[in-house]
């Protein structure tokens, strides 16, 4: 019977050494009374420098204070389960889920049986997977050239400042806007240049916004500008003089001094429109008067389709 128990003991070592997890045990004085071979080797102890030799806390170091919550609520008989980040011996940092199970006997906690496994590749996986994750959403919601909002990200913040402008009584311009001759810029600067302009106008637009407001790109050269809590029309105008003069200032790009002007056609909540389709469809007829009127300017909605210049 002796035999046959020390040979169970003999194979249930060769296993315990043969597994990637650390496992050890630890006695009601904390002392190590076993640790299989990926323990030792993950805290560059061999065997008969750690059994009935060293307590957790002389092997832990530094690393026991943010371990010891988890050992003394083991050792009072609760089984704990955390993550933490040990320093392996040639100094390269390892995530790891830690295990500490109470070995109960006749209600009495006789020691703590400890498990560590490596998740590092897991937690790179799982981290390569939610930046993924992140970029796929950005894409969905935002245009690939510029950064900005597109449409569909668009209809959602109009919805939102519609839902402040009626509780606040107040309300929201949208504003549809284009470059003028972006095709001339296209066809003699070519198509990189083109899309190098795109950006760099979507950049002047952003910064001559009020920090609540918003721009998106919705295709080409066309954006949308969403001007939210406005109390009347001065407001709409402040901020479209800081565009139109930004968006005035030429550049030079590719060795070409380019000069970009906008045409912008204006409709406000909820004088032009109840929705994000009326007050797109009341701007695109304002934006059509900025054309006619010679461009680079921009045109409110009027009560019955005409517009009004600045």
């Amino acid at each position: 019977m002796r035999s046959g128990m020390l040979r169970d003991s003999h194979y249930a070592r060769k296993v315990a050494d043969c597994t990637t997890a650390a496992l050890s045990y630890w006695d009601v004085n904390r002392v190590c009374r076993y640790a299989n071979r990926a323990y030792r080797e993950r805290f560059g102890r061999p065997g008969p420098d750690m059994v009935g030799r060293i307590t957790i806390r002389e092997l832990l170091g530094s690393q026991y204070p943010k371990a010891q919550p988890f050992i003394e609520k083991a050792y009072a008989g609760i089984a704990q389960e955390f993550e933490r980040d040990i320093t392996a011996p040639q100094g390269n940092v390892c995530r790891t889920l830690t295990t500490y199970t109470p070995d109960i006997e006749n209600g009495e906690v006789k020691g703590v049986i400890s498990q560590v496994v490596d998740v590092t590749y897991l937690k790179d996986v799982e981290e390569k997977l939610r930046a993924a994750k992140e970029k796929a959403e950005t894409f969905a919601t935002h245009d690939f050239l510029t950064g900005l909002p597109n449409r569909t990200l668009l209809n959602d913040r109009v919805g939102s400042a519609i839902a402040v402008a009626n509780r606040k009584r107040c309300h929201v311009a949208v504003c549809v806007m284009d470059m003028d001759g972006f095709k001339e810029i296209n066809d003699r600067c070519g198509h990189q240049t083109g899309d190098t302009v795109l950006k760099e106008m979507a950049r002047r637009v952003s910064d001559a916004l009020r920090e609540y407001d918003s721009v998106a790109r919705v295709g080409g050269d066309e954006f949308v500008i969403l001007l939210t809590e406005v109390v009347n029309r001065e407001q709409v105008r402040t901020v479209l003089e800081r565009i139109v003069r930004a968006s005035a200032v030429p550049f030079e790009m590719s060795g070409h001094m380019i000069s970009a002007t906008l045409s912008i056609g204006v409709a406000i909540y909820p004088e032009d429109g109840r929705n994000i389709t009326e007050l797109i469809r009341s701007a695109d007829r304002a934006l059509y008067d900025s054309k006619e009127r010679g461009k680079n300017c921009y045109s409110f909605y009027g009560p019955q389709g005409d517009a009004t210049n600045r």
